[in-house]
This record gives structure tokens, C-alpha cells and sequence, in this order.
């Protein structure tokens, strides 16, 4: 059984959805611990899942094991009470996790049991994109909030100069090629260097469904950057607009700023 990091949701509160967390490349789970509590604090059950072994550049065969990890992830969260699974099931991956979840999308089916309601992906690379050099410069590239960047440089099990080797061709093509009709926020960090920007706004236009945000500022790790706050805002705010049919609860009829 694939080992995962749990985030429940505080105790009196109904739970309003399920998330699953599908890390990027060279990050673990704890590189989620903050998003994760973070989530869970506004009722969303959280679970925070290994990024899988397998080679990416052997598309299918990583793909199945991504499809496997997110099974077992839902199986054993819906094992939990008799209700079952609490939807909505949102799936969120950065990084290679964005691509890998985006290339699922596209060619599975709507019937497997891990389907979800709707898609956040976070930080996907442009094609070709990568990062070498020292530790300080590839923390540097993913992110320049002090307290993240202490967390990978303690966490012992961070894979150092991970982004060296970029996402495989294959697997981003079919990424940005997806048309999966569930609704899909996508983040972006307008200092990202690993982001492809172009690709991303018409990636935004392919998809039935989907919201483009760029968070002014931040990096690759656009999920724990200095604009972490809010980012998982906007995450949960597409979270309770989803709930609601993808309109909004909140909304400005007038502003001076």
C-alpha cells in the first residue's frame, strides 16, 4: 500500500469535499504539509499521495501508476465511513504531478473510480524546461518564501537538482493536448521560468471548462510561494464555486481600486 500524509478536516465540521495531492518533481509529501492543513482547516478531507516510481518518459506505464496510486488513495479515504468517498473529488498536482494528472485525464475514462469533479494543476512545465546549478539557485527557481524554502532544504528525502532533467516530451504533449470536460484551474507564477505561458493560455482555451490564474510574483512552486495565502484562496474558492455549479459566491458590483 502506498504510503500517504493525511489531512482531516477539524472535528464538529461536515466534511465539503475530498482532495488529492500529486507532488512535483524532487518533492515529497511533506513539501504539502502547509497546503494540506490549510485545506482541511476550511472542511477539506486531504490526502497527499507519493509521486510514483515509475519512469515518465514510459508514458503509459507511469500513467497506470498514477492511476493506481490515486485508486488506492480513494478507495481508502472512502473506507472511512459508511457514506463513502466525500465528493467533490478534486485532484491537484504541480510540477510533474500537473502533467502526469493532465495526461490521465485526457485518455482515461470518466467511469474509473478516481475521476474526478475537477482538476488543479499547478506549475506545468513548458516543454523542454529545466533547471541546473546549485541547490540555493534551484530554490531560487522554485520559490523565494523563507519558511518553503527552509522546509526542502531540511527535508532530507528532497531530491536536490531534480529539475535538471526535464518533463518528457511525450508526456507533456499529451498534457496540453487534453480536452477532458471537467472543470480545470490552472496556476501559473508569472516569474516562472520553467513555464511556457503561450502554451498555458491556449491549453486554457482547449479545455472546456477552464480558469487561468497567474499569480503575480511567483515562481515554479507557484503552491508555496510568498503568495501561498493566496493561492489557496483561489484554490478554495474554485472549490466552493464548484460546489455551486461553477458560480461564484462572492462577487464585486463595485470597486474604487
Amino acid at each position: 500500500m502506498t504510503q500517504s500524509s493525511d489531512h482531516h478536516v477539524p472535528d464538529g465540521l461536515r466534511t465539503r469535499g475530498t482532495v488529492i495531492v500529486v507532488p512535483g518533481r524532487g518533492e515529497t509529501r511533506a513539501t504539502y504539509a502547509r497546503l494540506g492543513s490549510r485545506l482541511a482547516y476550511d472542511a477539506y478531507r486531504v490526502r497527499v499521495v507519493d509521486l510514483p516510481t515509475a519512469d515518465p518518459a514510459a508514458v503509459a506505464p507511469f500513467l497506470d501508476a498514477l492511476a493506481r496510486r490515486l485508486s488506492e488513495a480513494v478507495d481508502g479515504i472512502a473506507a472511512e465511513t459508511s457514506d463513502g468517498l466525500p465528493r467533490p473529488l478534486v485532484l491537484v498536482g504541480s510540477d510533474l504531478g500537473a502533467a502526469g494528472l493532465a495526461a490521465l485525464l485526457a485518455g482515461a475514462s470518466p467511469t474509473a473510480a478516481w475521476w474526478p469533479q475537477a482538476a488543479v494543476l499547478a506549475g506545468l512545465p513548458g516543454n523542454g524546461s529545466r533547471a541546473g546549478g546549485r541547490w540555493e539557485d534551484e530554490l531560487d527557481i522554485r520559490t523565494h518564501c523563507p519558511t518553503h524554502r527552509g522546509v526542502l532544504t531540511g527535508d532530507a528525502t528532497v531530491e536536490r537538482g531534480a529539475l535538471a532533467d526535464a518533463v518528457p516530451q511525450d508526456l507533456l504533449d499529451a498534457a496540453y493536448a487534453s480536452a477532458a470536460g471537467i472543470p480545470h484551474l490552472l496556476l501559473v507564477g508569472d516569474a516562472d521560468p520553467l513555464a511556457d505561458h503561450d502554451a498555458l493560455a491556449r491549453a486554457a482555451k482547449t479545455l472546456p471548462k477552464a480558469r487561468l490564474t497567474v499569480v503575480r510574483g511567483a515562481h515554479h512552486d507557484v503552491l508555496n510561494d510568498l503568495q501561498h495565502r493566496s493561492v489557496a484562496a483561489e484554490i478554495v474558492t474554485f472549490l466552493e464555486a464548484l460546489r455551486n455549479e461553477l458560480i461564484p459566491a462572492v462577487a464585486v458590483e463595485t470597486s474604487t481600486w
